[in-house]
C-alpha cells in the first residue's frame, strides 16, 4: 500500500472521530486508543488537562523534532453537501471536517511513523481551536531536550518562519437609562460610546496601513459583536463590545491595546483582554529575528521550501515564545480551512507524506 494510500486510510478513521471545537467533548478514549494503537514501538504519554483538552506525547527514541499536531476541529459550517463525519475522496480531494485543518497532516505522520522505525517524536493535541491552549501550556511547563518543534497547520507545503499574533479583547459602556426624547449628552448612552469607539478605532486601526513585516502589512482589527440596550425609545444604560486584533510581530501588542482602550475621553468603564497569542517569532526584536534565521536555516537543512509569512495564527508562536525555534509545516491552503465540504488536495497530502518520511528516513529528525 502506498504512503499516500496509507494517509487516506488514517485520515477516514480520524475525520470519523467528533472533535468539534466548541462543544469540544472529548475524551481519553476512543479517538486516542486508535492513536496508541498505530504508533508501534513508541513510548505514549497520555494527558488529561480538562475540559476536554487530551494531549498524547510518542516518542521512538531520541529525535531532536518534536511534530506537533491538533486534532480538534471548528463546528461544521452550514451547507455541507457531503457527512463531515465521513472523508469523501472525489477527484484529487480529500472532503471531511478537518481534513484539511489538520487531520490530514496527523494522518499522514501516523502513516510515516509506521512506514520508519526511526527516531521520531510526535505531539498530538485537541485544544487549539478554542483558544484555550491547555495542551501546548501543559507541555511547555516539563522538561524535554527537542531542539525545534515543527507545527503542523495548512501552508500548502512550505515552512512558515512568521505569522501574525492575535488578541481578543471586551469593552463595556456605561451609560444612564433615561427616556430617548431629551437632549443627551456624549455619555449618557452606553451604546451612543460605543458606536463612537468603534469609528475611532477602525480609524486607528486603518492607520496602521503603513506597517511591513515579512511581506505583510497594517493591523488586522474586527469588531465581532455588540451587545446591549433595551429598546429604541431608552437611552441604553450598558453596552459591551468585543473586538480581535492581529498584530504584526514588529508591533508591540500591548502599546496597540493600550491606544485602544484610551481613544476616547473619558475611556470605557470596562477593558480586559480575554486572550493573548504572541506572533511568529516571539520575542523582542533581535530575540525574534534570532529565531527566524535559525528556523530558516532549519528549514533549510531539512530541504523544505520557505514560504510568505501569514496573517492566521499557530500555536507555533507559543512554542517560540517559551525559547524554542519553530515554524509551521503543512498540507493544505488555509483557504480551504473552516468551511463547508472543507477538503485537502491528494497531492498536498503525498508531498507532506513523502517529505516528513524523508526527514525521517535520513536521520534528520
Amino acid at each position: 500500500m502506498s504512503l499516500l494510500d496509507e494517509t487516506l486510510g488514517h485520515l477516514r478513521v480520524l475525520v470519523g472521530y467528533d472533535t468539534r471545537n466548541p462543544p469540544r467533548a472529548i475524551g481519553r478514549d476512543g479517538l486516542f486508543d486508535y492513536l496508541r494503537t498505530q504508533l508501534h514501538g513508541f513510548d505514549c504519554a497520555l494527558d488529561d488537562h480538562g475540559a476536554g483538552a487530551i494531549s498524547l506525547l510518542a516518542t521512538r527514541g531520541k529525535p531532536r523534532l518534536l511534530f506537533n499536531v491538533h486534532l480538534d476541529t471548528v463546528p461544521d459550517a452550514p451547507n455541507w453537501s457531503v457527512n463531515p463525519f465521513e472523508l469523501c475522496v472525489e477527484g484529487e480531494r480529500a472532503i471531511g471536517l478537518g481534513a484539511c485543518d489538520i487531520k490530514g497532516a496527523a494522518a499522514a505522520l501516523l502513516a510515516v511513523a509506521d512506514a520508519s522505525d526511526r527516531d521520531l517524536a510526535l505531539l498530538f493535541t485537541t485544544d487549539e481551536e478554542g483558544r484555550d491552549p491547555r495542551c501546548v501550556s501543559a507541555f511547555l511547563k516539563q522538561s524535554h531536550s527537542f531542539e525545534a518543534i515543527v507545527v503542523a497547520e495548512p501552508t500548502r507545503c512550505e515552512a512558515v518562519l512568521a505569522h501574525r499574533g492575535t488578541h481578543t479583547a471586551e469593552v463595556c459602556f456605561a451609560g444612564r437609562a433615561g427616556h430617548a426624547s431629551g437632549e443627551q449628552q456624549a455619555s449618557d448612552s452606553a451604546l451612543h460610546q460605543a458606536v463612537r469607539w468603534g469609528a475611532a478605532a477602525l480609524d486607528y486601526a486603518q492607520a496602521q496601513s503603513h506597517q511591513r513585516f515579512g511581506g505583510l502589512t497594517g493591523l488586522r482589527f474586527n469588531i465581532g459583536r455588540i451587545e446591549g440596550g433595551i429598546k429604541p425609545n431608552v437611552i441604553a444604560p450598558h453596552a459591551e463590545l468585543r473586538f480581535a486584533i492581529r498584530p504584526l510581530p514588529s508591533m508591540s501588542s500591548q502599546d496597540i491595546l493600550e491606544n485602544l482602550r484610551t481613544l476616547l475621553d473619558p475611556p470605557p468603564a470596562h477593558f480586559a483582554e480575554t486572550f493573548s497569542g504572541p506572533p511568529l517569532p516571539a520575542g523582542n526584536i533581535a530575540s525574534a529575528e534570532a529565531r527566524r534565521l535559525a528556523a530558516r536555516d532549519l528549514a533549510d537543512e531539512l530541504e523544505l521550501p520557505i514560504g510568505n509569512a501569514v496573517d492566521f495564527w499557530t500555536e507555533a508562536s507559543l512554542f517560540s515564545q517559551a525559547g524554542s525555534i519553530a515554524f509551521v509545516y503543512g498540507p493544505g491552503d488555509i483557504a480551504q480551512a473552516h468551511t463547508a465540504d472543507e477538503w485537502v488536495a491528494l497531492a498536498q497530502l503525498q508531498t507532506y507524506a513523502e517529505s516528513i518520511l524523508r526527514i525521517v528516513q535520513r536521520g534528520r529528525a
